[in-house]
């Protein structure tokens, strides 16, 4: 019995694990910005290591030492699932979903290096604005792998639908972006010791505000356009995700008027992480999904769902 043959069984909990895959990374931004937001971001101050001497926190960096440190073991649950997610993959012989698992798997430690470098450079705000950049194109790889998996039978969109939403997919991408450069000129740096980028704020926030309304413009007419050529997939998802977009652009407005209180900035990032899913959504809207299975590795035909393979399968 071949490698593929034993990992079969866990065939049946490809679709679970791609959905915990998703949540997990949604996850991680949320706390990460936990740790960002109690100034626990140099917590820990080096990396790999927590100390100098030291693998894990000690009693001597108190609670910011315990916040960081509990930040990094997610690392390795975040892991754990991307692990066992392609491993179900592998046992489904669904090709497009080992190579998106593997795409997400890979990630994880790019992403720790990432965040070391953070660290190593005391939380410079651009390396800090890579970090959550490369979380936002995980969580989209982790949409893309439950589009693969279970989403509607659909054709290649029209050339205006499929330039609108890729035109709102870059816009998105603009938008998460300024948003971090509001968060590098603002007053919630991690550490009350790290640097800020120098932009003034007010510019900053109005420049990701500027950014905000073209993005929501072009999601209207997007969803304008896909009312009015009856395509009720892309119309529901384009709906949904204009609504985050306006329950974020709320969100950021009250922060703003607020003075950026933290709860509420909290809520901002978990909004980054389903906008960014959203945006991810309404790009795959438009190309074309097949239902039928996909050929195994041994080139015979799956005769059940890859999400529901039996344990015998093979």
């Amino acid at each position: 019995m071949g490698v593929t043959e034993r990992l079969a069984p866990l065939a049946r909990w490809l679709w679970p694990l791609a959905i915990a895959n998703l949540l997990a990374n949604i996850g991680i931004v949320v706390t990460g910005a936990a740790v960002r937001l109690t100034g626990s971001g140099l917590g820990c101050p080096t990396w790999p290591r927590c100390t100098e001497e030291s693998y894990v926190a000690h009693g001597e960096l108190g609670i910011n030492g315990a916040i960081e440190f509990g930040n990094r073991l997610l690392t390795f649950a975040l892991a754990a699932v991307a692990i066992l997610c392609f491993l179900a993959a592998v046992g489904a012989r669904h090709r497009r979903a080992t190579r998106l698992s593997l795409v997400i798997g890979l990630g994880i430690p790019l992403q720790a290096l990432i965040g070391g470098v953070t660290v190593l450079t005391d939380l410079n705000p651009w390396v800090v604005a890579g970090h959550f950049m490369a979380s936002m194109f995980i969580i989209m790889v982790c949409v893309a792998l439950l589009d693969e998996l279970r989403s509607p039978e659909r054709g290649l969109a029209s050339r205006p639908q499929r330039a609108l939403a890729f035109a709102t997919l870059g816009m998105g991408w603009v938008v998460l972006y300024l948003g971090t450069v509001v968060t590098g000129a603002g007053p919630h740096a991690g550490d009350a010791h790290a640097r800020r980028n120098g932009l003034d704020p007010a510019a900053a926030s109005q420049s990701h505000a500027f950014a905000v309304y073209v993005l929501v413009a072009l999601t209207v007419v997007l969803l304008v356009v896909a009312l009015r050529a009856g395509d009720r997939w892309l119309a529901l998802v384009t709906g949904l995700v204009l609504g985050i977009e306006l329950l974020q652009g709320v969100l950021g407005w009250v922060q703003y008027l607020l003075d950026l209180p933290v709860g509420l900035v909290a809520l901002h990032m978990l909004g980054a992480g389903l906008l960014a899913a959203g945006l991810a959504r309404i790009a795959l809207a438009v190309l074309p999904h097949r239902t039928d299975h996909e050929p195994r590795a041994d080139d015979t035909v799956q005769t059940t769902p890859a999400t529901r393979a039996s344990t015998d399968e093979g």
